[in-house]
């Protein structure tokens, strides 16, 4: 079996292998968070989804207003819609950054949104446990959007220094 000394490596050798990380990285971020929105958004087309987040809209002072204009499956459709568009913006990278930093942008006011309701939804700390102990649902579920929320702005920037270096 062959043995890589990377004592013997120079720096540009492993700078090499660190832009390769770094740009299979990048990658993925965007690729990760577009399938996040396609599959995320696609699913709020069903009475599953739609009724699933209804308890998280419903608690939230930014969002509950909503049914009273819409009912819960047409609110559904219509965040599935737009989380569909972002998720299309965000895979645009290949072709435009310019779309992808305003599918970043709209991703990043998306999971400000969700992660608010870390705040606003009954049930987020399990009882027996105590702050910080999370509940499953919706606590742990809610808290992973603090995750997405920094891919989100990583990707809007990324895409708008992308822009900045085109010019």
């Amino acid at each position: 079996m062959a043995h890589y000394d990377i004592t013997r490596s120079t720096g540009s050798d492993i700078k090499a292998v660190v832009d390769r990380i770094d740009s299979i990285g990048v990658g993925a971020v965007f690729a990760g968070l577009a399938v996040v929105f396609l599959w995320f958004g696609g699913m709020k087309f069903t009475a599953y989804e739609a009724e699933a987040i209804a308890g998280l809209v419903q608690n939230s002072p930014l969002l509950a207003w909503v049914y009273e204009i819409v009912s819960v499956r047409n609110f559904g459709t219509i965040l599935g819609t737009i989380e569909v568009a972002i998720g299309l913006l965000i895979a645009a990278r290949i072709v435009s950054p310019a779309a992808s930093a305003i599918g970043g942008a709209l991703a990043a006011v998306t999971f400000v949104v969700t992660t608010s309701f870390l705040l606003t939804t009954p049930g987020v700390v399990e009882p027996s446990l105590g702050f910080p102990g999370l509940s499953v649902m919706p606590g742990q579920f809610l808290l992973k959007d603090l995750a997405l929320l920094a891919a989100s702005i990583f990707v809007a920037g990324n895409s708008l220094k992308a822009l900045v270096d085109r010019s």
